[in-house]
């Protein structure tokens, strides 16, 4: 399973597998034991795990990017705080793996919540697409600067031929013209 296919719903604890879609909402499974399925509704507020971004002094850290990192501490025996533990325990944590997190704008409840999630998603979670992807970027990212660095090409030449220029004199309403352009008729 991939991050891109799990959400958050706001109102409901844990986190849910999008299993289909309908008109009026999405059908999603829990990742807990029991796999109860249900359909949400426009009202509900659905958080797709992917798009979230953690503030950074110097921006934003996405979300897969942080728990990468917590999953390889916790492959090298490092060990992980659960939700209960208490705030300078999950603090501290974090600081290990976002140096730089701004304290203002992050709640303790979402420390906690990104805990719990890791919990959730430790043994379910496909963690070498996370590595490929992040291969992906970085090899992207590189080609970008590439890009930039290149001596960019000269343009080439405007057109120069001036546009036929209509002429603003009055049409004689005994005259009628013709025009070579064929007429459109409403077939096909």
């Amino acid at each position: 399973m991939e991050l891109k296919d799990v959400v958050s719903i706001g109102g409901i604890g844990g986190l849910h597998k999008i299993i289909g879609q309908r008109p009026t909402g999405l059908i999603v499974e829990t990742l807990d034991q029991q796999k109860k399925r249900f359909p949400t509704n426009l009202t509900q507020k659905i958080s797709i795990l992917e798009d979230i971004s953690i503030y950074t002094i110097d921006g934003e850290v996405r979300l897969k990017e942080v728990l990468r990192a917590i999953h390889e501490m916790d492959q090298a025996g490092e060990p992980i705080p659960g939700k209960k533990d208490s705030e300078e325990t999950i603090r501290v944590f974090i600081e290990k793996v976002i140096p730089n997190y701004d304290k203002e704008r992050v709640y303790i409840s979402d420390l906690k919540k990104l805990v719990q999630w890791y919990g959730i998603l430790k043994d379910t979670l496909d963690w070498e697409a996370t590595r490929e992807e992040k291969s992906n970027e970085e090899s992207e990212e590189a080609t970008e600067t590439e890009k930039k660095d290149k001596p960019k090409k000269a343009a080439a030449p405007k057109n120069t031929k001036a546009a036929p220029q209509k002429t603003n004199a009055p049409k004689s309403a005994n005259i009628k013209s013709k025009t070579n352009t064929p007429r459109k008729t409403g077939g096909a």
